[in-house]
């Protein structure tokens, strides 16, 4: 079983299921348990983890990805290093890839095209903007939900796949959607996605990509080349605009696609508008690639298919995720099939015979197969149940030194961490919610109540979180009227405590009197069942601008507000704060640069220096217990080292009993606890029927036993030994030249 399965990362997100492996991380369906959501968890495979370089662009790529919000962009939610793995938190799609969708249904129509082309250049755009290149654009990554909508994902993954640009392994499997500049090691701007668009557009239209061969680096040199067929050649149906499009995307020379997400929008919408329409880009017609010879004809050539029509496009309707085999010739087949001509009639239909009788014969042979295999199987399951029916009567079953005992009932207990039955193993499974049954009591138990089993079997137990609450992603409510955002938040059916209080109203330069300017929390978040909802109203223009004072003395402050000749009233009030010293501005309320009216009270936060607390004692405890420990005293900046598996802590940096600033960066040293058993077997003892065993630690010295001991015993037990990687004991019988043992932790 996989070893993060029904762990806890960061006492908050709970491992459920495996969904998908790459070539660098794991994903896993997950709970957050602090907002009751499912997630999907991306977690660095155990390969990268002594790699400091990669975890470190690991971190910094997923960061800078997670300040991306789009509706056609994965959300990442949260990046963190815990002790037990590096990990990236994101929305869980319920959806199938476009690369799933198009092998369902094969060639897509040019509606369909531009409808997923749009959504993927909209994200393109938006991440673009941000100085953010996908490098990995192809059907793989891109999410097609049962509404028709699709979200783009792991952006900023394939940069750190591989330092620099060159074609590494992992990149090799996208090689069919690679820019030449990537092939080629080259540098890789946002024009390279563009490409990488045009080559998911062509696939969807043509039903296959523009380059293909027996080897990555083949496609790859195709790549360098140029020279693709247009889609047309392969499906006729493809309207002119949108073909000039793709291949305008597809550009081989860099500069002669589209300089931006943004302009190739703009020319898909012109198309959607206006599917008649042709563009003229000035340029040579589609340098980079190439018309195929027409098809030899050997007769009179049957009536070309008609054209689709090219309507105003009507709108996208949900797709039917269910994944089914293909069945019959897809478009393209059938193209292919125009395209290759025909013999005579006489001809076909001598084929057509000898097909049929293939056909018959291997039904056939395939029937008396099938019928054998069932009769075999059939005899097989009747013998099988016989041996079991005979172990079981005679009392063979179980071993005659086996006792059987009676499974305790534990539903409806409470469930404790550790909880152990006398006898049995307890082992919990994945919790799950009950609408009837309070969070924490065992819900379910296998084997059940009063069964007769193996003494010291396993109980497996599944425990209630309790209701399941309602989550709802929260508008964004601003610019329109507070009533309106009201009943918005109302209609939600969430319960929420709405706030609308004239202590949130702020002057706003541009948002009119009565409108929203902004919620907290903010837009975009995820709500449950009663949370609190902070609406800030608009009160229209003020007269001025609330000047910026943060870092600045009190006095200096005032003297600043003062200037500005607006009577401000200043009301000051003192917090805790890590980087400023006592008496200079943390905050103001309004914030700088906010409206505010001649003679408003504005609130000035002044430093009253770092909070301080008492370091507690957390050696010893497991990283779980320590980091929960520190959390609730406060200290929130926590570092680890040492075995990252490992089940106690061994030292923390701050020494315990001393009072430490909240914002301090703890470090702890993680470590194992187990008993150590040291064999003594083959050591020179004496004739005594005692002797004096003395065994001390080589690395702290620290004497760990000095005691005299039977000779018949041969092995030693250190209890609860703690160690780091391995550690060395010193072993000395009577007082002779020691010997070492090492033991790894």
């Amino acid at each position: 079983m996989d070893k993060y399965i029904g762990r806890l990362l960061d006492n908050r997100y709970e491992i459920l299921e495996v969904i998908g492996t790459g070539g660098m991380a794991v994903v896993y369906k997950a709970r957050c348990h602090r907002l009751n959501r499912l997630v999907a968890i991306k977690i660095l495979k155990d390969d990268y983890l002594h790699d400091e370089e990669f975890r470190r662009r690991f971190h910094s790529e997923s960061q800078a990805v997670a300040m991306l919000s789009h509706p056609n962009i994965v959300s990442v939610y949260d990046v963190s290093s815990s002790i037990m793995a590096d990990y990236i938190v994101m929305e869980l799609v319920d959806g199938i890839t476009l690369k799933q969708y198009m092998e369902k249904k094969g060639i897509l129509n040019w509606k369909e095209t531009l409808h997923f082309g749009i959504q993927i250049a909209k994200a393109l755009e938006h991440a673009h903007g941000r100085g953010i290149v996908h490098r990995d654009i192809k059907p793989h990554n891109v999410m097609v939900l049962k509404n028709g909508s699709v979200k783009v994902m792991d952006f900023g993954i394939a940069r750190m796949m591989s330092q620099g640009n060159t074609l590494t392994k992992e990149a090799l499997g996208s090689v069919h959607y690679i820019s030449p500049e990537q092939a080629k090691g080259g540098r890789v701007d946002n024009r390279s996605d563009i490409y990488s668009l045009g080559v998911v557009m062509y696939e969807m239209m043509a039903g296959r990509p523009p380059y293909d061969g027996d080897s990555p680096v083949s496609v790859a040199i195709q790549h360098i080349n140029g020279g693709a067929v247009m889609p047309s050649t392969l499906n006729p149906n493809i309207p002119d605009g949108l073909e000039q499009i793709i291949m305008k995307a597809m550009a081989h020379e860099i500069g002669d696609r589209y300089v931006s997400a943004t302009r190739m929008l703009s020319d898909m919408d012109e198309f959607r508008k206006n599917p008649s329409l042709l563009f003229d880009y000035n340029t040579p017609p589609l340098d980079a690639v190439t018309k195929m010879p027409p098809p030899l004809v050997l007769h009179e050539p049957k009536p070309a298919a008609k054209p689709e029509p090219v309507s105003k496009p009507e709108p996208v309707v949900p797709v039917n995720l269910e994944l089914k085999p293909r069945t019959g010739p897809t478009a393209a087949e059938k193209a292919a099939a125009r395209r290759q001509g025909t013999t005579t009639s006489s001809q076909h239909r001598s084929r057509e015979r000898e097909a049929e009788r293939r056909r018959r014969k291997a039904e056939e042979s395939s029937s008396r197969a099938a019928t054998i295999a069932i009769i075999v199987c059939s005899l097989v399951i009747v013998v099988a149940l016989g041996i079991l029916l005979y172990l079981a009567i005679s009392g063979d079953w179980i071993s005659k030194n086996e006792e059987l005992v009676t499974v305790p009932n534990l539903v409806g207990q409470e469930y404790t961490d550790g909880m152990t039955v006398n006898g049995f193993t307890i082992k919990e499974q994945p919790a799950v919610y009950n609408d009837e049954i309070p969070k924490g009591q065992i819900i379910h138990q296998e084997p059940e109540g009063g069964e007769k089993v193996v003494k010291g079997s396993t109980i497996y137990i599944t425990v209630s979180l309790g209701p399941k609450e309602e989550t709802v992603e929260l508008y964004d409510l601003a610019d329109i009227e507070v009533d309106r955002a009201v009943k918005i938040l109302n209609d939600m059916s969430l319960d929420l405590e709405i706030i609308v209080d004239e202590k949130y109203e702020e002057y706003h330069a541009t948002v009119a009197e009565g409108k929203v300017i902004r919620t907290d929390p903010p837009a975009n978040t995820v709500l449950t069942v009663g949370q609190k909802v902070i609406i800030y109203v608009s009160k229209g223009p003020g007269d001025g601008d609330m000047p910026d004072v943060v870092g600045k003395s009190l006095k200096n402050a005032k003297d600043i507000i003062d200037k500005k000749k607006l009577e401000l009233v200043i009301v000051e009030e003192e917090i805790f704060d890590s980087e400023l010293k006592k008496g200079y501005v943390v905050k103001t309320e309004p914030a700088a640069g906010s409206q505010v009216k001649a003679g408003q009270q504005v609130k000035v936060y002044v430093s009253k220096g770092p909070e301080l607390k008492v370091m507690p004692n957390v050696v010893g405890m497991t990283p779980v217990d320590a980091i929960q420990k520190l959390e609730e005293e406060g200290f929130v900046t926590l570092k680890y080292e040492g075995n990252r598996s490992g089940n106690v802590v061994m030292e923390q940096s701050a020494t315990a009993g001393d009072k430490y600033d909240v914002k301090s960066a703890i470090t702890l040293t993680i470590g194992t606890k187990k008993d150590v058993t040291i064999s003594l077997e083959g050591a020179v003892m004496g004739t005594s029927p005692n002797y004096h065993l003395t065994i001390k630690r080589e690395d702290t010295g620290e004497v760990l036993l000095d005691q005299d001991m039977p000779a018949t015993e041969i092995r030693c037990v250190l209890k609860a030994q703690v160690g780091n990687g391995s550690v060395t004991y010193l072993i000395s019988i009577d007082g002779t030249e020691p010997w070492k043992e090492t033991v790894q932790f």
